[in-house]
């Protein structure tokens, strides 16, 4: 059976579409390197599908010849899917081999350098029984590394949570560029020469500035080697240590690039303007080289969108797949093909206007990049924007829209609202909650922004760091205890005489508005030179605070002193004790409200997700816990948690 026009490969997989000549020539391309430019939309998953059916037809491949790569477990599940249904369709879903049935390996980039690392780790002194840390995990073994730190800290945060996610940081920028530690100190002292010899001939700015960030990065690295001696003591790496250690093993070691060439004719990687640095590092060992022995020519095709990049925060680098042709060079040394897929079988032909249009900035950029193009059935379609006088007003109309959409015969499962940042989920939430509407938060950050959620970290926070002013001021204002701007500001006035910085006394600047001196008073001072609001807070002066904001001031004081009796409590005790201390349980439960119900279920949705929060050895440090939820809030790529899904239909 052979496969010769985009019609009969039709007839094959029984598909109900024809490819068009863009996604034909992709599909029917020569066994050589590739890079397919693939818009957003294009269904490049269906074509990667198409040209395995191909190739197995034509009897150019089996299916166990063929290697897909991509970046998570859900999109490898879906491209895994596509091509064994689409194999299925065709016939060729039960080719068997000595009784085993020949499938394509179709996994993530993680999971394969895990596979070549159980299967040659030895080459390079990795043990075949290492254990990859959950990414939870990565936060217990860096506290134990600062506990353990013996080194001078002068520099560095007094933070612990800001520390930590600094060394997981710079510990996987490490990896994922293949740095070591030496190397970044011999740049940096390299650097601050320079910048010594600059400023000896005069003052210039940002000199002094990098010469302190060197000597923070300096002291760093001391704990991320600290971290790193945990991590092979206790026999555990991490993601980016599976991709580092997988590029050097490939890299030392060529025979695995033969056998792994041998094993995979075909190579199809996804998302590549994703990869990182190690990633390309690792594949271009395995899958290219100098000569037709080494790997040069071997049919890698890398399919990606430049301006679809995601993950420049952990190291990937869109220049990957726009030097693909350098990284992967043709046998014959003619320039690697580059195929577009730009016509969009998602969206309608003015919704694609706009999006040609807001990106037009990046085409213009970007050679290899091409507007997208509608398909030749694609409706019209519509675009609408519409202003609101206030934040009430889109709210109320979000619900309206959302109800309405639902009454056309939409499912709530297929209906999203999308928020600028995670600030304004708690607002939409309440709105769609008490219009009747089911609402699910999607992701641990979404429900970091809620106030039963964040009122709760604030408290860890405070028990933490008695410098949290933000933390505090967060607690003071929120609906609970109801601080207005003007005991505030006494508060805060209280805080600077406490610390006897600036002269401060009990009365205000002349001039001054409340804003300025709550600014003033708690925010842009290093904790070490002022005292903290808490220390207010126990201690507020006999300044005229209105009798209901001394009397919360008291009450929250003993309350944080109670609690500050058992932050030795594992983490997860600490904070059912918080919830039950400060009543947020009981109020949400008093209220028959739907809104109501679906925060407390967001309530034991996050005590669910500190219950999940485990250590190698089960010691869970409240540190650790700030710094990922820190982490969590700000990059958002930890622990996926979504409200229940039984109340949506």
């Amino acid at each position: 059976m052979t496969v010769q026009t985009p019609h009969e490969l039709r007839t094959l997989m029984g598909e109900s579409f024809t490819l068009s000549d863009q996604q034909w020539q992709i599909v029917s391309a020569p066994l050589e390197p590739a890079v397919v430019i693939a818009g957003a939309g294009s269904g490049k998953t269906s074509v990667m599908a198409a040209r395995v059916i191909y190739l197995v037809a034509n009897g150019v491949v089996t299916p166990d010849q063929v290697l897909g790569l991509t970046f998570t477990t859900k999109a490898a599940g879906e491209l895994r899917a596509k091509v064994t249904t689409a194999l299925g369709a065709a016939g060729f879903g039960a080719i068997e081999s000595d009784g085993e049935l020949l499938e394509p390996t179709v996994t993530t980039y993680n999971a394969y350098a895990s596979r070549l690392l159980t299967e040659h780790g030895l080459r390079i002194g990795h043990e075949p029984d290492t254990r990859v840390m959950a990414d939870a995990m990565r936060y217990q073994v860096a506290a134990r590394a600062i506990a353990r730190h013996r080194k001078p800290v002068r520099a560095l945060s007094e933070h612990p949570p800001t520390v930590i996610n600094n060394i997981l940081e710079l510990d996987a920028q490490l990896s994922e560029h293949l740095v070591t530690p030496e190397q970044v100190r011999a740049h940096d002292a390299a650097v601050a020469v320079a910048a010594d010899a600059a400023l000896a001939a005069g003052p210039k700015g940002g000199l002094v500035e990098l010469l302190s960030a060197i000597g923070r990065r300096d002291e760093l690295l001391d704990l991320v080697e600290g971290y790193r001696a945990c991590k092979q003591e206790w026999g555990l790496i991490d993601f980016s240590d599976q991709i580092a250690l997988a590029a050097r093993l490939v890299d030392h070691h060529g025979e695995v690039g033969r056998l792994e060439r041998a094993q995979f004719p075909v190579v199809l990687l996804d998302e590549y303007q994703d990869t990182s640095v190690a990633q390309a590092t690792m594949l271009s060992r395995l899958f290219s080289g100098t000569s037709a022995a080494t790997g040069r020519g071997h049919a890698v095709m890398a399919v990606g969108d430049p301006q679809q990049a995601i993950y420049g925060w952990r190291g990937a680098s869109v220049s990957n797949i726009l030097s693909f042709g350098r990284t992967f060079p043709t046998a014959t040394g003619d320039d690697v093909p580059a195929y577009p897929l730009t016509t969009s079988q998602r969206s309608d032909r003015r919704i694609l206007q706009v999006a040609n249009a807001v990106a037009a900035p990046l085409l213009g950029s970007q050679a290899a990049v091409r507007p997208l193009d509608p398909r030749s059935d694609a409706g019209t379609g519509e675009v609408h924007t519409i202003v609101h006088e206030t934040y009430p007003d889109e709210l109320a109309w979000l619900a309206e829209a959302v109800a309405r959409t639902h009454a056309d015969g939409v499912s709530w499962r297929e209906i999203g609202v999308l928020t600028r940042d995670n600030a304004h989920a708690a607002a939409v939430f309440d709105e769609l909650s008490r219009a009747g509407i089911p609402v699910e938060i999607v992701g641990l950050k979404g429900l970091l922004a809620l106030p039963e959620v964040s009122e709760v970290v604030a408290t860890l926070t405070l028990l933490l760091d008695l410098t949290a002013n933000a933390a505090l001021l967060q607690l003071l204002t929120g609906p609970r205890w109801a601080i207005g701007p003007r005991d505030l500001a006494l508060l805060g006035r209280r805080a600077k005489h406490l610390a006897r910085i600036h002269g401060w006394t009990e009365t205000r600047r002349p001039g001054a508005t409340l804003a300025e001196d709550i600014e003033a008073a708690v925010s842009g001072a290093d904790p070490v030179e002022i005292t903290a609001l808490s220390d207010a807070l126990d201690d507020p002066g006999d300044a005229a605070y209105s009798p209901a904001a001394r009397e919360r001031f008291a009450l929250l004081a003993s309350e944080l002193r109670g609690l500050r009796a058992h932050t030795a409590d594992p983490v997860i005790e600490l904070v059912r004790r918080i919830i039950e201390v400060t009543g947020i349980d009981i109020e949400l439960a008093s209220s028959n409200s739907e809104a109501a119900r679906a925060r407390r279920e967001n309530l034991d949705l996050f005590v669910k997700a500190v219950a999940d929060f485990q250590s190698f050895d089960g010691d869970v440090t409240l540190a650790a816990l700030l710094a990922y939820l820190t982490a969590e809030d700000e990059q958002g790529n930890g622990l996926d948690v979504a409200t229940p899904r039984h109340r949506i239909r």
